[in-house]
């Protein structure tokens, strides 16, 4: 009997962690794509191990459930991710849905790649703030993203990449807010999402 006590105290941390922090709502059952929707391929996004996997053609997955459908204007996100050898991923927010291309029209990417050959490594903010630096292939990195009114902040396993305040004339966040979206890069590329979560922030 002692001994089953000590095994659920020793579960009790995994149990835990599995659940939001406080204010946080979970975007990914781990189980399934319910409330996500893929463009293109959508053969580029599996389930794989409690994670989307996203491997294959470029394809992109949104987040679109919800009561909001998807619709965050300001928040905290939070994830891990994981890249394979070789891999370039994307997480984006402030999207719209679109059938085919990349998602670039509004709002921002925030890039995951470590060792493929773009020189712009996880946690930049694609295009507009860079990291040089690269994470480990093959590790579960811990992604921050903080969206308030026009400030950015982006943070991977608690070191801050991004303090970014958008300029005039140079906006690309929606003033309603818009969609969150996993990228599938190439079929070169595997890169693992989990634990995906966001707190909305009143405006």
């Amino acid at each position: 009997m002692k001994k089953l006590a000590l095994t659920f105290l020793a579960c009790l941390p995994l149990m835990a962690s599995a659940a939001p922090e406080k204010g946080f709502i979970s975007l990914f059952d781990g189980k399934t794509l319910d409330g996500w929707k893929v463009n293109e391929h959508q053969e580029s996004f599996t389930i794989q191990d409690g994670a989307i996997q996203a491997n294959g053609e470029r394809a992109h997955c949104y987040y679109v459930g919800g009561d909001k459908e998807g619709v965050y204007k300001n928040f905290v996100l939070r994830l891990d991710v994981m890249t394979r050898k070789g891999a370039n991923g994307g997480v984006y927010f402030h999207s719209k849905f679109i059938n085919e291309g990349w998602p670039t029209s509004t709002g921002y990417e925030v890039q995951v790649n470590n060792t493929q050959s773009d020189w712009q490594k996880s946690g930049s903010l694609y295009s507009t703030v860079s990291n040089k630096e690269p994470f480990k292939d093959d590790e579960w990195m811990k992604y921050e993203i903080t969206v308030k009114d026009h400030h950015i902040k982006v943070e991977v396993n608690g070191k801050e990449l991004v303090d970014y305040t958008e300029e005039e004339g140079k906006q690309k966040l929606l003033k309603d807010g818009g969609l969150i979206a996993l990228q599938a890069h190439d079929p070169g590329s595997t890169v693992l999402y989990k634990n995906i979560r966001i707190k909305p922030l009143k405006d």
